[in-house]
């Protein structure tokens, strides 16, 4: 079984991806609205939103997204009832990731040791993304 994460956003999935894969690497693909079936009767400024962006992220994962298109009636809601929980594999990788995926976010509990016995933090980042970085001590 693979877990493919799915967001979505309001027009700006593409600047989301670039900003996750800079992160992550791996490999970006994009396909935009504009280069589908039908997309003759999209307005304009809808063409180069993205109808699926993906990044890669290891072992046949990928975190995957789209933008909503206003003229079919989808309207975004941002909210916190999605996370992202990644479990890196080290307590290093763990920092890294906190500090480059919050950047310019809010940063809801930072990485610290928690009374469960991992190092733990939480956040939102600057697209509106819930994420949680879990690293198992007994990985140590």
């Amino acid at each position: 079984m693979k877990l493919n994460p799915y967001l979505n956003f309001d027009g700006n999935a593409e600047e989301a991806f670039r900003f996750y894969h800079g992160i992550f690497g791996g490999e970006f693909f994009i396909q935009r609205m504009g280069e589908t079936p039908g997309s003759e009767n999209l307005p304009d400024d809808e063409k180069g939103r993205a109808m699926h962006v993906s990044v890669s992220i290891g072992d046949g994962q990928h975190l995957m997204a789209s933008d909503c298109l206003p003229s079919a009636g989808h309207v975004l809601h941002v909210g916190n009832n999605n996370y992202i929980s990644i479990t890196p594999d080290s307590r290093e990788e763990a920092d890294r990731l906190f500090n480059e995926l919050s950047a310019g976010g809010n940063i809801e509990m930072p990485m610290e040791d928690m009374f469960w016995g991992d190092y733990f933090g939480s956040f939102v980042d600057k697209f509106g993304v819930c994420w949680m970085i879990n690293f198992p001590s007994k990985a140590q």
